[in-house]
């Protein structure tokens, strides 16, 4: 209620004090039959046009809900995070106890059940108060602060500051006239117990806390039911003065407080002598439990929760603006029901921590995110770094795992991981995976003319004009031959997938790409504005675009699921604390492989998860995945899955594309380091343990050509069963393997692939 100036009263002299006092007793008096200030003791001119104001005042309390905070829970019903601009806990009079109750009306108002709303006496004794003494006494009762609070609220619902509106001592004669008519009106409309109740689930007890279940709660770890007499008289003491009586900040203030709040109990003989004399000689007693509100305070998951927040204030149906939003979520009393499984995300929780600390020299980021591929719904989102706005390498509020729209970095450069794509394009053109293709070819001259359908010509080129053209090379010697199709995935080798993308549709991979949402078809040139389609640059088949682990975890979740992609989904349903639902995204699949097409890449797939990276330790779970690294091993992934789970697990530099060779990371320099190094051994130490709680079915059998296998290059020392170790990309002084300089768009990609 914002500071108004009465045009009826000068309360600046003594006589306008009293006439002012005088003047409200009157219109009171007109208001509640039978109260004994009359009204022709107020002046002539004064009192006509104070009633005359009075009779214009609104008549009727209009009553906004009540803030109360939103809570975020896991699938399971666990809260991860509570959201509170005030921190209230609705409860019914029958859930408050008796010493309570009468503790608030001792020090309040004691004449609560015999007043209409307004209390000639306590007028009066104010009036005495205040004009032969120094200190000034109220003479609002219980009802009238009660509609002081609502109103305040109902100001505070439509946007308006609350530093900004008016404070019980800074009242003028308008506001007190107001008030009285409506607390009045109030009267009429509500029993005794139905005022008490609201005025006790409304008034402020300190800071944030509001409400008597809260402050019980907050101050002395029980429910209001359980209050006893002297920790009754605390709250009820602290409800004049919150900052002054808070006992946190002044406990011996709080404690003096107390105390005269015992004294007014045993005067109005709530309590008896013996009560009386028990009570003031105990201590305060706190329990303190202390609720706090956001991400920043949850326990766990403080990213997800984040995650949340953001869906909330993107998504209209919270709120026609993000304020409408944010402001439902922190007073509205919602109950967020998400898809996140606890068990899965401590797990995760740990696993990224234990891989590199938060804390560690090298500063290197590490993420893990589940879905579920039947439904796409978040299971795990988990990063190494303390979700904190603190300055310092091992703090961050952006999630690794996510776009920049929800709170993310923006992802990072995919490597490998892309590769799949490329040869699903090669299953759908009809080819098999044990085509033989030419992987010996590392040089393709700026001539060349890749086939790309959906570009205006029909083809690119891939130019570097300093070089002449795009060279393509491996992590390790001895891998440029011709080799099957399988057998290149299997290792992961650059030419080998270059050598397949010459022989296709570099348009089918984009499309591919963009089906699975793994990155859009197009991108815009950051120089002209221009769109142009990502098969205009060749070398994006080796993962030089920045994906983000959520999207990553969900193309790959369409394997696991016979090629039907799920989108990835966090919010099972939001209620109101009315039990109104708002409308959240349903399961959303979409078939967007063909089955038998899948089927052939898993079996290539599910020998890298098997044999190179989980070493035969998770035989009795069919799993599938690939490995990925992209230059210098600034971004290291394993994304893999059963069909049960898909995670992918992210380790790497989140604040730059700069090698990792040379770092000490976890006390130990690394003169090289790829997939194998840290990422793949992060995502099974947590697999091994939570793919158990989505049971795992098979792939089914790929087909195979009468003499298909994987053998391993005769003298190679690297084969299934003795490394994990990526054979992708190029090992000459960390550099890019490939660069294209198109012609057509000016764009300069660094073609990666380290695995």
């Amino acid at each position: 209620m914002a500071q108004r100036n009465s045009h009826f009263f000068d309360t600046a002299t003594t006589l306008g004090r009293i006439v002012s006092f005088f003047g409200i007793a009157g219109l009171c008096g007109v208001l509640a039959a039978g109260l004994l200030v009359p009204g022709a003791m107020v002046a002539g001119n004064a009192a006509t046009a104070g009633i005359e104001a009075f009779s214009n005042l609104p008549a009727e309390l209009d009553e906004s809900p009540l803030a109360e905070p939103s809570k975020v829970l896991d699938k399971d019903g666990n809260v991860l995070a509570t959201f509170y601009a005030e921190n209230r806990v609705p409860v019914t009079i029958d859930k408050i106890s008796q010493n309570m109750k009468d503790a608030i009306i001792s020090i309040e108002d004691e004449r609560f059940y015999e007043h209409n709303g307004v209390d000639p006496r306590g007028i009066g004794r104010a009036l005495i108060n205040n004009l032969t003494s120094s200190s000034t006494q109220g003479a609002s009762t219980l009802t009238q602060q009660y509609v002081n609070n609502v109103l305040i609220n109902t100001d505070v619902e439509n946007g308006v500051d609350r530093s900004k509106l008016t404070l019980s001592g800074n009242k003028n004669i308008q506001d007190k006239l107001r008030e009285a008519k409506l607390a009045v009106a109030v009267e009429n409309k509500y029993t005794k117990d139905e005022i008490l109740d609201g005025y006790l689930n409304i008034v402020l007890f300190s800071g944030t806390t509001y409400g008597v279940e809260a402050a019980a709660q907050r101050f002395f770890s029980i429910p209001a039911s359980k209050l006893n007499i002297q920790q009754s008289a605390m709250l009820a003491g602290m409800v004049q003065r919150p900052v002054a009586f808070n006992p946190l900040k002044n406990p011996e203030l709080t404690l003096k407080r107390r105390n005269v709040v015992l004294s007014k109990m045993l005067d109005t003989g709530k309590i008896t002598q013996a009560e009386y004399n028990s009570a003031v000689k105990s201590p305060l007693g706190l329990k303190v439990k202390e609720i706090k509100s956001g991400c920043f305070a949850a326990s766990y998951a403080n990213n997800f929760c984040d995650y949340i927040t953001h869906l909330i204030e993107n998504d209209s149906a919270f709120g026609a603006t993000v304020a409408d939003r944010t402001r439902l979520l922190f007073r509205g009393g919602l109950t967020i029901k998400t898809t996140l499984d606890s068990r899965l995300q401590k797990e995760a929780e740990k696993e990224t921590r234990k891989a590199i600390p938060a804390d560690d020299e090298s500063t290197l980021g590490t993420a893990i995110v589940s879905v579920e591929p039947k439904t796409g719904n978040i299971l795990a989102m988990a990063q190494n770094k303390i979700y904190s706005p603190q300055d310092g390498s091992q703090y961050t509020e952006y999630n690794f795992n996510t776009d920049r729209a929800t709170g993310g970095s923006g992802g990072f450069q995919g490597g490998s991981t892309m590769k799949p794509m490329t040869t699903l394009a090669w299953l759908e053109s009809g080819k098999n995976m044990w085509d033989e293709i030419d992987a010996s070819r590392d040089f393709y001259p700026n001539d060349y003319r890749w086939t790309a359908s959906c570009l205006p010509r029909g083809y690119t080129h891939s130019i570097n004009a300093e070089k002449g053209g795009w060279n393509v090379n491996n992590a390790s010697d001895g891998f440029k031959r011709r080799m099957t199709v399988e057998y290149g995935l299997y290792w992961s080798i650059n030419t080998a997938t270059v050598a397949e993308a010459a022989e296709i549709d570099l348009c089918k991979v984009q499309d591919i790409a963009a089906r699975l949402k793994l990155m859009t078809p197009t991108y815009k040139n950051p120089s002209t504005g221009q769109e142009i389609q990502r098969a205009a640059n060749p070398p994006f088949v080796l993962g030089t675009e920045n994906v983000t682990p959520l999207a990553t975890a969900a193309a790959f979740s369409s394997f696991a699921n016979k090629g039907t992609r799920c989108e990835p989904r966090a919010l099972e349903s939001v209620t109101d604390r009315k039990g109104n639902t708002y409308k959240v995204p349903d399961v959303s699949c979409e078939k967007v492989l063909d089955e038998n097409v899948v089927r052939n890449l898993n079996g290539t797939l599910s020998k890298i998860a098997g044999q190179r990276v989980a070493k035969n330790t998770m035989s009795d779970t069919p799993i599938a995945g690939k490995t990925g690294t992209s230059n210098g091993a600034a971004s290291t992934w394993f994304s893999g899955y059963s069909t049960g789970i898909a995670t992918v697990a992210w380790v790497g530099r989140n604040d730059s594309n700069k090698s990792i060779f040379g770092t000490k990371i976890n006390g130990r320099t690394y003169e090289y380091a790829d997939s194998a190094t840290f990422a793949s051994p992060l995502w099974l130490a947590y697999m091994k343990d939570v793919v158990k709680y989505y049971p795992a079915e098979s792939f089914g059998e790929p087909d195979r050509a009468p003499s298909s296998t994987i053998t391993p290059l005769p003298g190679s020392s690297y084969t299934p069963s003795n490394t994990g170790r990526d054979e992708g990309g190029s090992t000459t002084g960390g550099q890019t393997d490939g660069t294209s300089n198109d012609s057509t768009t000016g764009n300069n990609d660094n073609g990666n692939g380290n695995g």
